[in-house]
């Protein structure tokens, strides 16, 4: 059984992943601003309520890693923060506060859990079919696509700089999936992909994706958006 850590657990896809990985046996640490109760009562997850947009916060994972575990088998960097709104009225703080969450977050909390990680760890960002240089493009969504391109090229960086540990970095870059954030982005809008489906691919992705790729971005989308 391994010991794997998921952000972004109050809903959607990481609150599915969490769950699923705990069924099958897996030690779970679930992070997020909200935590559920669900979570809370699943005797192979422990919460934190972190959020990963302040650095200072990720002191309570280091903490929990130093006396609890001593090893991290996976990462899944799920956690997600959306902005729709127009270029023309998104301001620098609007610009900070979404990379703060999607990518300085993705980067804090891999280089608090580097110590822990050991050959044969697999590191999972979540991008978005719209971070994809030459993918199709959703006016008012600069921060967040932007932001998502941003983990891309920041998964390769990480994939090379410790490929001789033993640690694959691979990002996956999701088309629409039916949560609550995609109806912020996408009002009305129906997927053809549920959260739990999405959930089982990446739940196998995670386990299973670092004997096959190192560094690579994958599309995992049926649809457009």
């Amino acid at each position: 059984m391994k010991n794997i850590i998921i952000t972004g657990t109050s809903r959607g896809i990481g609150y599915e992943l969490a769950l699923k990985f705990a069924q099958a046996g897996h030690q779970v640490l679930a992070i997020s601003r909200k935590t559920p109760q669900v979570l809370i009562e699943n005797e192979n997850i422990t919460c934190l309520s972190v959020d990963l947009g302040k650095e200072e916060e990720l002191a309570e994972v280091e903490k929990f890693l130093t006396h609890s575990w001593q090893q991290v088998d996976v990462i899944i960097h799920n956690a997600g923060s959306l902005l729709n709104k127009p270029f023309s009225q998104t301001s620098q703080e609007d610009f900070e506060s979404v990379y703060r969450v999607n990518v300085f977050g993705v980067a804090n909390l891999t280089r608090v859990c580097l110590p822990y990680l050991k050959k044969g760890s697999h590191v999972v960002s979540i991008s978005s079919m719209g971070g994809i240089q030459g993918s199709m493009k959703f006016a008012g969504l600069a921060a967040y696509s932007s932001s998502k391109g941003a983990v891309i090229t920041l998964t390769e960086l990480l994939a090379e700089e410790y490929k001789e540990q033993g640690i694959a970095f691979n990002v996956l870059a999701l088309g629409a999936v039916n949560t609550e954030m995609l109806q912020e982005a996408f009002p009305g809008y129906e997927a053809p992909i549920s959260a739990a489906e999405m959930a089982d691919y990446i739940y196998n992705f995670a386990l299973t994706g670092n004997k096959y790729h190192n560094g690579k971005l994958i599309q995992v989308s049926s649809s457009t958006p």
